[in-house]
């Protein structure tokens, strides 16, 4: 099965070759790797040229192709013809080395498959469950014999009744769904989202959908939409052998109030794309847990040790939040 792999890049010329190492080692080597480069200098281009990859091609865009969005539908179009998978990958991820392998043979074995993604074990926090233990569901989310210690935002919800009422990766009638990802149980998990910094699609589907403008810029939550989008051609699944380490770079993120402020926004046009006729109750739900989040997010500026970065998220949270009484995201595909 022939594959591609996009690599949009912004700014990150050392975390770029840490992947792109990674998947010099590969079991089954991609037979094209696009580097879609968004930088404002040539050092990407540099490190590239020092440390040569198969079957890579470079591209520097201009700058009205720049941004998470626009350059992730600039490499579709430079995709391979006779590609049957296009796989992207967030430039600060490091692969396991049979990654490929466990991505591709999910899409042979599995013909209703749509899009595949994997697990960031380095992000991993789910143990075993004790034998004879109890565990108090309100603080702790127990799946299939192991178990995932909630974050407080999730244990508050737990108490007030708002949390998710389906497993990882699948979002409510009124979004906020569960974060837990999934233990390494080896098995294939049915999700609705798959997760920007490990995702594949058939080729097909990319032929006929591509990446929301509304995204265009940072593009928070674009990889939901497009999750939420591809649901229409076949199931997203999470392959938990398919692994690899993710280290979120710092470099090229919006300042905490942009942040913030997309959180909400982009959050309410991604809830409104999985349920666009929401009820009283999921209108009453989605608003709660959202106040309910910037609320934890502000009591950070006495817990925390960065406080601006908790004020100013905060408070881009809630500039977001009032700014939909007045100014709805509309809906805007390719």
């Amino acid at each position: 099965m022939r594959f591609s792999l996009i690599i949009c890049t912004y700014m990150r010329p050392e975390s770029l070759l840490g992947l792109l190492q990674s998947v010099k080692n590969q079991v089954l080597y991609p037979s094209q790797i696009l580097i879609i480069d968004g930088s404002h200098t040539d050092e990407t281009k540099w490190i590239l040229e020092e440390n040569r990859f198969q079957n890579l091609e470079y591209i520097l865009v201009s700058q009205e192709n720049r941004g998470l969005t626009k350059q992730r539908n600039y490499g579709i179009s430079k995709v391979n013809l006779d590609a049957e998978v296009v796989c992207f990958l967030d430039d600060d991820t490091v692969l396991e080395k049979d990654y490929f392998y466990e991505v591709i043979e999910t899409f042979k074995n599995n013909l209703d498959v749509s899009g595949v993604g994997g697990i960031a074990i380095n992000e991993y926090k789910w143990k075993f469950q004790e034998p004879n233990a109890i565990y108090d569901l309100k603080k702790y989310y127990l799946f299939e014999g192991y178990y995932y210690k909630e974050g407080l935002r999730n244990v508050v919800r737990n108490y007030l009744k708002l949390s998710s009422n389906l497993g990882s990766g699948k979002m409510p009638n009124y979004s906020h769904g569960r974060t837990s990802g999934f233990p390494l149980t080896g098995k294939t998990y049915e999700v609705d989202l798959l997760i920007g910094m490990s995702m594949s699609f058939r080729k097909s589907i990319l032929d006929q959908i591509k990446f929301s403008r509304y995204f265009e810029g940072y593009g928070l939550y674009e990889d939901a939409d497009f999750s939420l989008r591809a649901l229409q051609f076949g199931k997203n699944v999470i392959n938990t052998k398919a692994q690899l380490s993710h280290f979120h770079a710092s470099s090229g993120r919006p300042n905490k109030y942009k942040y913030g402020k997309m959180v909400v926004r982009n959050g309410w046009y991604v809830w409104r794309i999985k349920n666009p006729k929401p009820n009283f109750k999921d209108h009453l739900k989605w608003n709660a847990i959202s106040l309910l989040l910037t609320v934890i997010r502000l009591s950070n500026v006495v817990t925390d040790n960065n406080k601006q970065e908790a004020f100013t998220e905060a408070l881009g949270r809630t500039i977001g939040w009032w700014s939909l009484i007045f100014n709805k995201p509309k809906e805007q595909n390719i």
